[in-house]
């Protein structure tokens, strides 16, 4: 008997075998896991799109972050460079440097923050720019008058100087012309002495006194003279040295008596006979006389010198003789 796997032309269909339908369902499986992995592939491919977008985003924001601490770093420096080199900001800009640190604190606050508004850092560092550009007018206005004092205090300096070499001139002159005038009152103080008169005085026994130009009969010479009015020289004690000389022309000195030296303003130091003491008043006439004894006895015959001094200055001189007297002199 034979067997074949073909139905016969006349058999049954319900009794044909069943079609495979694996096929079909391979092919949807394979068909869904494509379509899954072409999702995964996309939606991977779209995740790193997302990544990189955010990346860029990130890099932007931090990028702009550092441009704007870059501004902020820049407006400090030049904060610190105006501050460190003019001290005199702590006083006479103190307030306008109280308003920028405000800002300061402000911009350093904002930029600390994670998720920084940096619109508004910007614009406070603009703020914070012009405050600074304000401040550098102000110095530069400083600068200007501080140089414009220094100037003005180099002409005073100099005015100064130039015063007070004037003022030296002005004090040496008035130095020269107080001694001028001291000088001047002092020469004009110097009194004058007048009518002198040289008399020769013959004392007889009873004490009778008698002129005489005999020289062996003069026991005493009497000076005397007069001190002229003088209204710079004022009221007073006056010294006064008479010098009286020989007709040989010694000095006729008695140290006993008061002799001594004193020293003259133009002849150096001399020898005086005798020294008198005045009581002069100014503006008046003073009379001065007084007598000299010699120490021999007797004066010798010829012409006798009499010199006045006071101040220092000769103010007077005279001169008497004595001729010899009778038959044998």
């Amino acid at each position: 008997m034979s067997y074949t796997n073909y139905p016969s032309a006349g058999s049954n269909p319900e009794q044909a075998a069943p079609k495979d339908s694996r096929k079909l369902v391979y092919g949807i499986l394979i068909a869904a896991l494509l379509g899954t992995w072409g999702y995964i592939v996309y939606d991977k491919s779209k995740s790193s799109e997302t990544i990189t977008q955010l990346q860029t985003q990130y890099s932007n924001v931090d990028s702009a972050r550092n441009v704007v601490q870059q501004e902020y770093n820049e407006a400090l420096a030049r904060m610190d460079s105006l501050t460190g080199t003019n001290m005199q900001l702590q006083g006479q800009l103190g307030e306008r440097k109280a308003e920028i640190d405000k800002i300061k604190a402000q911009i350093k606050q904002e930029l600390s923050k994670k998720d920084a508004n940096l619109a508004s850092a910007r614009s406070m560092i603009g703020q914070l720019n012009g405050k600074i550009n304000d401040l550098l007018t102000q110095i530069e206005q400083l600068k200007a008058e501080n140089q414009q004092l220094t100037v003005t205090n180099q002409q005073i300096s100099a005015e100064k100087d130039t015063i007070a070499s004037q003022k030296k001139v002005v004090e040496q002159t008035l130095v020269t012309t107080q001694q001028e005038k001291a000088h001047v009152e002092d020469v004009g103080s110097t009194l004058h002495a007048s009518n002198i008169n040289i008399t020769g005085i013959d004392v007889k026994g009873s004490g009778k006194e008698k002129s005489t130009t005999t020289a062996k009969r003069v026991d005493v010479f009497r000076i005397s003279f007069e001190l002229d009015e003088n209204r710079i020289a004022p009221s007073g004690s006056k010294e006064l040295y008479v010098c009286v000389y020989s007709p040989d022309g010694t000095p006729i000195t008695i140290p006993s008596n008061g002799s001594g030296s004193f020293q003259t303003r133009d002849e150096g130091e001399k020898v005086f006979t005798n020294k008198v003491v005045v009581d002069y008043e100014q503006g008046k006439r003073i009379p001065v006389n007084f007598d000299w004894k010699p120490e021999g006895g007797k004066y010798q015959t010829g012409n006798y010198k009499i010199e006045i001094y006071q101040n220092g200055y000769k103010i007077g001189e005279g001169t008497k003789s004595l001729k010899k007297g009778g038959l044998f002199g």
